[in-house]
């Protein structure tokens, strides 16, 4: 099996009173989350990869170089193989929801384009709205026509800037499911802008996290949310993403059984959904994890996983510290008051017992 091709960009861009400047090596598969707080360059970065804006630097996929400063190469956004979904759907609506998804085709002319556009329509699930006008539509279903349109051209990179951003939360619960479901499905990768830790644990392979135009954390979804310096950034939201498969089923209490390397957990059931054997994401949030040096404390939580203390780190408020905990494999971070550390003497290397107050199942 030939190895995916990997996506360099490495760019220095200069504005007054900002600068962007990063250097990543991003897998050629899979959605790539680009987050950070406002102002940090997450747009930026976008709109240099599609050639709407131009900085000095590299920006190569597979044997593809759209741009090489030194080579004096700069390939225009017309030239480059890729589709871009903007936070504000772009559909033109004097053209219905069919003549839409059809209109970047015409320019593109590749192979197989009927069935690249058929199979689009499916995965967003849009076949009953192709003979509607955009002004019927609402937000979630102008977004999925946008993100079709953009699968239709099947190209080599799709960006989404902030897709659900301009959405109620009605709106984005409409659309989230789609989006998982792309995620699942897509055989190209994406790069996806957003500041919702929501959005990033359901959709996240890969994540990059931006601060003032700078690269602060890039690797696996699982690996950056359990860095004790992006949990700082992230404040009240640090949690960490658990990959686990449901193993059993309590019909009586409600409550699905999830294992994965470290542990299990008991969470609530959300339906016929979920099979058994089904593989999940999990999301436990630093401020739902304390720590207990016994199994046998009595109280009401019933997930209890032993670990490790690997680092105590200092939270936003003196009062707190962040608790990095190793659980055989899993990582798992808790945020607690600094009188609890002194109190249970707890320090790195201390083995104790992580007590998970709430774990979501995402999606």
């Amino acid at each position: 099996m030939s190895k995916v091709p990997d996506l360099v960009v490495a760019l220095d861009l200069q504005r007054e009173g900002f600068r962007l400047n990063v250097d990543l090596r991003l897998p050629g598969q899979g959605i790539t989350v680009i987050f950070g707080p406002s102002g940090s360059g997450k747009t930026s970065l976008l709109r240099c990869l599609a050639g709407l804006e131009q900085a000095r630097g590299r920006i190569q996929l597979g044997p593809t170089i759209w741009q090489d400063s030194a080579q004096h190469l700069f390939a225009p956004a017309w030239r480059r193989d890729l589709g871009y979904v903007f936070q504000e759907a772009s559909l033109f609506d004097h053209l219905s929801v069919a003549e839409n998804l059809r209109y970047g085709q015409r320019r593109v002319r590749k192979e197989g384009s009927a069935r690249a556009l058929s199979e689009a329509v499916e995965l967003l699930g849009i076949g009953q709205l192709e003979h509607r006008w955009p002004a019927s539509l609402s937000g979630g279903e102008r977004q999925r026509v946008a993100i079709a349109r953009a699968l239709a051209l099947q190209p080599s990179l799709l960006l989404l800037d902030e897709p659900l951003a301009s959405l109620d939360p009605a709106r984005k619960e409409e659309i989230l499911p789609w989006l998982e479901r792309l995620h699942r499905e897509l055989r190209m990768p994406a790069l996806y802008v957003t500041h919702s830790m929501d959005e990033l644990a359901r959709l996240a392979d890969h994540a990059v996290a931006l601060q003032a135009g700078a690269v602060t954390a890039s690797a696996s979804v699982q690996a950056v949310l359990s860095d004790p310096q992006v949990a700082l950034a992230v404040g009240d939201q640090a949690g960490i993403v658990i990959e686990g498969q449901v193993a059993s089923r309590d019909e009586r209490w409600h409550l699905i059984q999830l294992n994965f390397p470290g542990g299990c957990l008991w969470v609530r059931d959300p339906g016929s959904g979920t099979q058994l054997h089904q593989r999940v994401r999990i999301r436990i949030l630093a401020r739902d994890v304390s720590l207990s040096l016994s199994p046998e404390d009595p109280n009401t939580l019933q997930n209890r996983i032993a670990g490790v203390i690997e680092s105590i780190h200092a939270d936003r408020h003196p009062s707190q510290a962040l608790v990095r905990v190793q659980c055989a494999g899993t990582i798992l971070l808790a945020r607690v008051t600094r009188r609890s550390l002194h109190d249970l003497s707890l320090k790195e290397g201390r083995h104790l017992w992580c007590q998970i107050k709430s774990a979501a199942l995402v999606g």
